[in-house]
């Protein structure tokens, strides 16, 4: 009596395990989608999908599209975008004509060394969701550019290297400050990192993932931690 006692405590025996299975299987209950029910349930997606599009279109109209536009010095004709971007910081926004934004991306800026860093998104550029870029100076994305998703670019590191300096909570010095720079015609793969003081050359690839250190030359194809040459596009090698 005293070991059943026990186990019904700790919750085993057969009742307990017949529970446990059916609250485990509730977990895994639908409503059954068969021959009779899926055109039903197919015509109901479609409903979603359509309400979805329109309400997130006026959400654009009315709403994400003129907040952002308020905080950047220019944006050009035809531009588009799908949820308000994360924006930090005080600077610079100049946005090309026929830039598209999907989903949702980041502008941070640093203002302890420039008032107003700066980011230029060239014309016919995409940039893909959850793209990020961090800047104390300027970061410079050239025309018809191509942006996968959670690429990041700073021109800065964001800490001092120095442990005393970071626990102090001082700013990246001065030196480690330096311009980004993408050329015209980049494609840049899924979570690829760009970092300070990087030149891209023009119609260059950069690898998913890539961890780009130094410049790139034009019509060059990169890719690796940290990324090097894998390929030339042209015959014009450097």
């Amino acid at each position: 009596m005293k070991a059943l006692m026990t186990r019904l405590r700790r919750g085993e025996g057969p009742f307990w395990s017949r529970m446990k299975w059916a609250i485990k299987q509730s977990f895994y209950f639908h409503l059954p989608v068969f021959w009779l029910t899926r055109p039903v349930f197919a015509w109901l997606y479609l409903l979603h999908v359509s309400v979805g599009r329109v309400f997130g279109g006026l959400l654009r109209f009315f709403w994400y599209e003129p907040l952002f536009r308020s905080q950047c010095e220019r944006v050009g004709v035809a531009f588009q975008m799908e949820r308000l971007p994360h924006l930090d910081g005080n600077g610079r926004l100049v946005i090309g004509d026929h830039v598209t934004f999907d989903g949702q991306s980041a502008f941070v800026f640093g203002n302890r060394l420039v008032e107003k860093p700066v980011v230029v998104i060239g014309d016919h550029s995409y940039i893909g969701h959850a793209c990020s870029f961090t800047t104390s100076q300027s970061i410079i994305v050239g025309k018809h550019c191509l942006f996968a998703s959670m690429v990041q670019i700073a021109d800065y590191d964001g800490h001092p290297l120095d442990a005393e300096r970071r626990r102090a909570g001082e700013p990246s010095p001065p030196e480690s400050v330096r311009p980004v720079v993408i050329g015209n015609d980049v494609w840049i793969g899924t979570g690829a990192v760009i970092l300070k003081g990087v030149t891209v050359g023009d119609r260059s690839v950069i690898a998913a993932r890539a961890v780009v250190t130094r410049d790139v030359p034009p019509d060059a194809v990169v890719a690796g931690n940290p990324a090097r040459v894998v390929k030339y596009l042209s015959e014009n090698k450097p």
